[in-house]
């Protein structure tokens, strides 16, 4: 869809929101639910049960928040994007705060941590390198390796030759690396 007509279809299903028309938010919803789901999926690093609670969590907001929307200065699922991104943040640094009270614990438990919890771990370290990295970088590993685009597809996408999504690619990961070795 064109950017023109994107705004103006979102302008006049925010508006209709705003009304008190269910259908609108049910449009909005079908269009941007998947979208939505894969992108926290990512974000969580494949940690279901906070990727479920992710996506709660960003429609609650993006309800009370509807009217913040501004189908000219993004698309809604932009937007859900933006609001999913703070609440895995913030989910993280509250896990974070309990995880290291609860680290204290185990390690001073005779029994080594069974492989399930130390899987779950490991998903939310990947979870906090992702989260701190910059935009550009966190949405060109995305569409790279969640959305499957090819170096070509992004760099169309994004109006920048190949050569310039290459260099950022291998920034960006160098950028995880660098956050994820550090156990941020």
């Amino acid at each position: 869809m064109e950017s023109s007509e994107r705004v103006w279809r979102e302008r006049g299903l925010r508006d209709a929101v705003l009304a008190g028309d269910e259908q609108a938010w049910c449009a909005l919803y079908a269009a941007s639910f998947d979208g939505l789901r894969s992108y926290a999926q990512w974000r969580c690093a494949g940690l279901s049960d906070l990727a479920h609670e992710v996506v709660q969590e960003t429609w609650l907001v993006a309800v009370r928040r509807i009217r913040s929307f501004a189908p000219e200065s993004g698309s809604f699922a932009g937007w859900l994007r933006g609001i999913a991104a703070n609440v895995v943040r913030n989910h993280l640094r509250r896990d974070s705060l309990r995880n290291g009270q609860l680290q204290t614990i185990r390690n001073g438990a005779v029994e080594p941590p069974d492989s399930r919890l130390e899987r779950r771990e490991e998903a939310e370290r990947v979870a906090r390198a992702l989260a701190t990295l910059p935009e550009h970088y966190e949405a060109v590993l995305r569409a790279k390796y969640l959305e499957g685009l090819s170096v070509a597809e992004i760099a169309a996408e994004r109006s920048e030759s190949a050569k310039a999504v290459e260099s950022l690619l291998t920034r960006a990961r160098q950028a995880f690396r660098d956050v994820y070795e550090k156990g941020e």
